[in-house]
């Protein structure tokens, strides 16, 4: 079996044009630490062809936590009565930016639930001011589902990056994740128009999940295989006492870091952040990531006052060495790692 699980690995290496059968027997590696060795030695490899020994650093700005929808895994879901809801001003997001540029940064990622207050007029206006004051920088968004006009109004304002996390490629395993107002079709057809606008784009699943099977995993890599995105963002599922999985099992970090491993190697020059989801569920998590493939990291520019507000699962790390003021001791911690933070924009190759 052994012998199977490494003649396995060493084809996906020679060949990463896999179907979703082989993807799923692919899966099975993870069991076997001297496959997964293999693939990760392989994925370390090709991030260093690529990119070097950089890290890029993105100051993540948690704007509003409102959202319209009401995902059953997610702590700023609709439905949570008790999440404390807040929204930055445009003053205090620059303030934000303000900060970044002077520690170092130079991508700004406006992330938020999906919030109608932020029409496309607000946001056009946030996102042209930002580009103003800092034309070196890049300006990523995460703000969720919304028209193809309405994403084309926010490029054509001065975004150049959109994350737009899939969740699950598997239509069942969607409806288990979320309410039956939303859908994966959707979903889908947006990250398409983001790509056709011209956006690097970002996609992503959570490890994990409740419901999830190996099958859908391998949807999930046949998905991203076809899309081809910029940048894929994955971590472990983490329950919220607010949501109906509050007592489901958190997710695997060692399957996390197999599959980012996995992702490294089928799409060779993505760009792939060591997730706070990593950081949360193992304090070595992020150096975990970059061993693993990782090239990215996302330090919390957001206000100390409401950090802790933006709280998508419990015990989410919000202060300490992720957050972006605490920037030398990341650095010092990437470099123990034996890479070191790059002050690049850092598109993707």
């Amino acid at each position: 079996m052994e012998t199977d699980m490494r003649e396995i690995a060493e084809s996906f290496i020679k060949n990463n044009d896999f179907t979703k059968k082989e993807f799923r027997m692919l899966l099975e590696c993870a069991d076997d630490p001297e496959s997964a060795e293999m693939l990760r030695q392989e994925a370390v490899r090709i991030r260093k062809k690529y990119y070097g020994d950089k890290v890029y650093t993105r100051g993540l700005i948690e704007f509003t936590n409102y959202c319209r929808n009401d995902c059953y895994y997610c702590g700023i879901r609709r439905g949570n009565l008790y999440a404390r809801r807040y929204r930055l001003t445009k003053e205090e997001i620059l303030e934000c930016c303000a900060q970044g540029y002077e520690l170092g940064f130079r991508t700004f990622v406006l992330q938020g639930g999906e919030d109608r207050w932020f029409t496309d007029e607000r946001m056009s206006d946030i996102i042209r001011t930002i580009r103003t004051c800092y034309p070196d920088c890049a300006i990523t968004l995460s703000l969720g589902e919304r028209s193809y006009e309405s994403y084309q109004k926010l490029k054509e304002a001065g975004a150049d990056r959109y994350l737009l996390r899939h969740e699950t490629a598997d239509e069942e395993h969607y409806r288990k994740l979320h309410p039956s107002e939303m859908s994966l079709a959707v979903r889908k057809l947006c990250l398409y128009d983001l790509k056709l606008l011209g956006y690097q784009v970002g996609a992503g699943f959570m490890v994990g999940s409740p419901g999830q099977t190996a099958d859908c995993l391998a949807e999930d890599l046949l998905f991203l295989k076809e899309l081809q995105p910029h940048m894929v963002g994955i971590g472990p599922f983490i329950p919220h006492h607010g949501t109906s999985f509050a007592q489901e099992k958190a997710g695997s970090v060692e399957l996390t870091l197999f599959l980012l491993s996995v992702i490294r190697i089928l799409l060779p020059k993505v760009l792939l952040p060591a997730t706070t989801a990593l950081g949360t569920m193992d304090p070595q998590g992020r150096e975990k990531g970059l061993h693993a493939g990782a090239n990215v990291v996302m330090p919390n520019l957001s206000p100390l006052k409401i950090r802790k507000k933006y709280d998508l699962y419990d015990n989410k790390i919000s202060t300490g060495e992720e957050a972006a003021e605490c920037r030398a001791q990341l650095a010092r911690r990437v470099e123990n790692a034996g890479y070191h933070l790059s002050a690049e924009r850092g598109d993707a190759v």
